[in-house]
């Protein structure tokens, strides 16, 4: 990986050089192609902040971080921190794109919504929108004979008693709870 470091208004000690070069050769861990990457850095003081701007092109991809502290160092850490996560990130999309997970616009694709292997945790977990009927306005009662119609564990519907939204769902024990938010 070729590393640019540049300094503005500081004093370019070789020991902060090569404490920033070690830093971000760590990097190159995330980096498929690291004979094609380029990272430069911006070294700048400003009174009393020490500020860090790294652009990174690695890979096909083009990442930028930025961090200012009281001191060169831990801003020269903090930007390897956000340049990691950031790497880590795109690894992952890589990943899961080529798995089918996602599409090119980062979009869940076909294989998203299919089961996860037993014994392996999904990542995040995933939102799926159902559709509801519309709801009538119904009493409990009537609300409990449809939920145990149903496969649901619950059930939303309007109190015709009130007007109010409420769920009824059923709870390990086997009773039925309600649901009825005062507003």
């Amino acid at each position: 990986m070729d590393i640019q470091i540049e300094f503005k208004n500081v004093d370019p000690s070789e020991h902060l050089k090569e404490y920033a070069r070690t830093r971000f050769e760590k990097l190159t861990k995330y980096i498929r192609r690291e004979d094609s990457a380029v990272l430069s850095a911006m070294l700048e003081v400003d009174r009393y902040r020490q500020m860090v701007e790294v652009k990174l092109t690695a890979d096909d991809v083009h990442l930028s971080a930025q961090s200012e502290s009281e001191d060169m160092y831990a801003s020269i850490d903090q930007v390897l921190d956000k340049l990691r996560a950031q790497l880590k990130r795109e690894k992952d999309k890589k990943k899961d794109r080529r798995k089918g997970k996602l599409d090119k616009q980062g979009n869940p694709g076909p294989l998203a919504a299919s089961e996860v292997p037993v014994g392996e945790a999904q990542a995040e977990p995933l939102i799926v929108q159902e559709d509801m009927p519309d709801m009538k306005p119904m009493t409990p009662e009537e609300a409990l004979i449809q939920l145990q119609d149903t496969e649901r564990n619950f059930l939303v519907f309007i109190n015709a008693d009130n007007g109010r939204v409420n769920v009824l769902y059923s709870k390990n024990s086997g009773d039925f709870g309600l649901i009825d938010p005062r507003m």
